[in-house]
């Protein structure tokens, strides 16, 4: 069997919101835009299904984020528990925790502060921090001190 990866799916509560959260919070750039009605209804198992299908790329991985206008989207925004079955969270490397932090907050997700952690890794010092996007997907920062 082969294949390749595609991208991943994110369910977001306002795609706009999430839209500008991922792209200048985390550095996705937009990319291709689809309006999807019912002709993919059996395909998600939603009927009645109208969404727009907004896709993000960064350092090659795409993400899709589905904003559904019908029937609108159920669920909670809480954290998921990280021994859950399924998607823990989306990991992304950057330069600056706090600054991202910062930016991650402004745009409407959380910094669950508690999580902090630094390591010592030979001669650098590795450091983490998990933090939701504002439908509380958990996102990894990572600083690998390099």
């Amino acid at each position: 069997m082969s294949g390749t990866f595609s991208h991943l799916g994110i369910c977001v509560a306002d795609l706009d919101r999430s839209l500008r959260f991922y792209c200048e919070g985390l550095g996705f750039a937009p990319g291709a835009s689809h309006e999807v009605g019912e002709e993919f209804a059996a395909l998600m198992e939603v009927d009645g299904v109208r969404l727009r299908s907004q896709m993000i790329t960064k350092d090659g991985v795409t993400v899709e984020l589905l904003g559904f206008d019908a029937p609108g989207v159920t669920g909670s925004d809480d954290r998921r528990p990280m021994n859950q079955l399924g998607l823990t969270h989306l990991s992304i490397r950057v330069d600056d925790i706090d600054a991202t932090a910062a930016a991650i907050e402004s745009l409407g997700g959380s910094v669950v502060r508690s999580t902090r952690t630094a390591l010592p890794f030979g001669d650098v010092t590795l450091d983490f921090v998990y933090c939701t996007d504002p439908d509380g997907v958990r996102i990894e920062l990572m600083d690998l001190g390099g």
